[in-house]
Parts: C-alpha cells; sequence; structure tokens
C-alpha cells in the first residue's frame, strides 16, 4: 500500500470547466497545498460581452488562491522566473492553452502532470472529446501523462477509461471525463514516488 506524500506543493493550471473538478478535488484534499493557479486571462464572455475571469480563477478567487494569467511563458522571462520561484513539487496542467517550454516542464520537482481527454495515443492534440464521437468511437478515457516538448507525446502514468453512449454528447462525455481525470489526478499524486511510466507506442 503506497502513502500520500506529505503536502504536495502544487501549481494548477487549466482554463475552462473541464478543469475544474481536478482543481477542486485538490483543494479539498489535506495532503495537497495548491500554492498558486496558472489560468487564461479574463476574457469577454456571454451576450454582454462582458469581461469575465476563466471558470478556474473563479475557483481559485474563491479559495484565496494566488493567480497568474501570463499571456505567454515562452518569450516572458520573469513569467519563468516566477514560475520557477513558487518551487512547485509538480505542476498539474488540465487545458490550459499555453505551450510550456523546458525551462517551465523542468521546474517543479516531478515535472508537469497532464490530465488528457483520451487513451493516448489516440487524439492527441486538441477537441480530443469531439474527434472520438465523430469518430464513432465506443470507449474513451483519460490518460495522466508525463509532459515533455512534444504535443501530447510524453510517457503516460495512468489511463482510466469510460464507454461512449449512444446517448452520449459532447458535453455528457466531458462532464463524465473531468471527473473522472481529478480522481485519476488524485491516484497519480499518491503514487508519485511509485509510478512506472510507460511509453507511447507511436
Amino acid at each position: 500500500m503506497t502513502h500520500p506524500l506529505p503536502r504536495l506543493r502544487i501549481i494548477f493550471m487549466g482554463t475552462p470547466d473541464f478543469s475544474v473538478p481536478a482543481l477542486r478535488n485538490l483543494i479539498a484534499n489535506s495532503h495537497m497545498n495548491v500554492v498558486a493557479v496558472y489560468t487564461q486571462p479574463p476574457r469577454p464572455a456571454g451576450r454582454g460581452q462582458h469581461i469575465r475571469p476563466s471558470p478556474i480563477q473563479m475557483v481559485a478567487d474563491a479559495h484565496h488562491i494566488p493567480v497568474y494569467t501570463p499571456k505567454s511563458l515562452k518569450k516572458d522571462p520573469d513569467a519563468v522566473a516566477t514560475f520557477q520561484n513558487l518551487q512547485a513539487d509538480v505542476a498539474v496542467v488540465a487545458a490550459y492553452g499555453l505551450i510550456l517550454p523546458k525551462t517551465i516542464l523542468e521546474a517543479p520537482r516531478y515535472g508537469c502532470l497532464n490530465i488528457h481527454a483520451s487513451l493516448l495515443p489516440r487524439w492527441r492534440g486538441a477537441a480530443p472529446i469531439q474527434r472520438a464521437i465523430e469518430s464513432g468511437d465506443t470507449e474513451t478515457g483519460i490518460t495522466i501523462m508525463q509532459m515533455d516538448e512534444g504535443l501530447d507525446t510524453g510517457d503516460m502514468l495512468l489511463k482510466k477509461t469510460c464507454s461512449i453512449l449512444t446517448a452520449d454528447t459532447s458535453q455528457t462525455l466531458h462532464d463524465k471525463l473531468a471527473l473522472l481525470g481529478s480522481e485519476a489526478l488524485l491516484e497519480v499524486l499518491n503514487k508519485l514516488d511509485h509510478l512506472s511510466p510507460e511509453k507511447q507506442n507511436n
């Protein structure tokens, strides 16, 4: 039986509703310490086009977690230095929306982990949920992946499957995978020192 590591210092990087269950799970877990949240800057939304923070920022603000909204992490040395100075054990990335350079990927002790909404290597890149439905897949899932500089090419740490029902839409599948991803993430974080990474086969 593995035991959670003591009070992991976590940077959470995400933006849309898909990311919210994972962040909420981390906040609720006594072994996890979310020291900062990175998300996309507030943008116009809704019929009135009022400036609105991302769903992830709203959760972070409600729990008084510092929020950072850099426009780039590749071309802003100050933003990279700020990230490094947080001295995180691990960064969790879930539909963040920015490309992470090597300096960011290597900053946390355990690197950056991604919650990807497909069974990699199938459906790398954007819109994996929609692509699975459009292709008539009967099964999809979540992959927790160790990020590298490629596009969803890093080593796989955990996979969890989810059936695609005939009644499923992109939204219903999105909601199921968001919850599944939040559960899979905690499973991985609770055994970071005991993982067996698996290479992707193509």
